[in-house]
């Protein structure tokens, strides 16, 4: 286990997404880091820093599902109130390549790039506990949608939820609320475009048979 130094530790104020995996990649030196020393090096941070590393991928084509299920479980862990999450050890056991963490931060902190500058402390509602489980639950539905099949569909809820995790981070209520509107909003295209193509799938059915 590689322990963070508090100078050292990820999330400080106003903290990009490039600077924080950067510090959470050189704080674990390996060619592979797994999700459970990342949860316990981060302690009550842990739970913004983890849905941030798990929904990079969820911008990209073909590596959303790989991460929905580890995001869903703290998604709702998140939502029952939980203040320190507490993976399975199957999970936390799965591990990311360093490279590809800063790849993903590199690429998504150009188009997060306005939104990084105005985040900041700033407390209210949805820096609450009870603000913090309705991140949890809509995170736990944004995993869903990067879990079940569909074009499109990864990326707005994704995008959302990415902004909310910033928000949770740096605590800035202002920020996560936009996060929240944006991942309804994303959440609302993907059950539609799903909803759809189920539909459609029942209607193939039913002409072929």
């Amino acid at each position: 286990m590689h322990a963070m130094s508090p100078e050292h530790m990820p999330g400080e104020d106003s903290a990009p997404i490039s600077r924080i995996v950067a510090e959470v990649a050189a704080a674990f030196p390996g060619e592979r880091i797994s999700l459970g020393e990342m949860a316990e090096a981060f302690g009550d941070r842990a739970f913004g820093l983890l849905l941030l590393l798990l929904l990079l991928p969820g911008l990209l084509p073909g590596m959303a599902s790989v991460f929905g299920t580890p995001l869903l479980i703290l998604g709702v862990q998140m939502g029952l109130g939980l203040r320190v999450p507490k993976l399975p050890g199957i999970l936390a056991r799965q591990t990311i390549k360093r490279s590809d963490l800063l790849r993903l931060a590199s690429a998504s902190s150009k188009g997060l790039g306005r939104i990084e500058r105005y985040v900041r402390p700033r407390p209210g509602f949805f820096t609450s506990p009870l603000g913090e489980r309705i991140i949890g639950w809509l995170t736990a539905y944004v995993a869903l949608m990067l879990i079940l099949p569909g074009p499109g569909t990864n990326g707005p809820p994704a995008f959302g939820n990415i902004v909310m995790a910033l928000g949770l981070i740096e605590h800035d209520s202002t920020v996560t609320f936009w996060g929240v509107v944006l991942t309804i909003a994303g959440c609302i295209f993907a059950t539609v475009v799903l909803c759809v193509l189920g539909w459609l799938g029942m209607q193939a059915l039913g002409w072929m048979f």
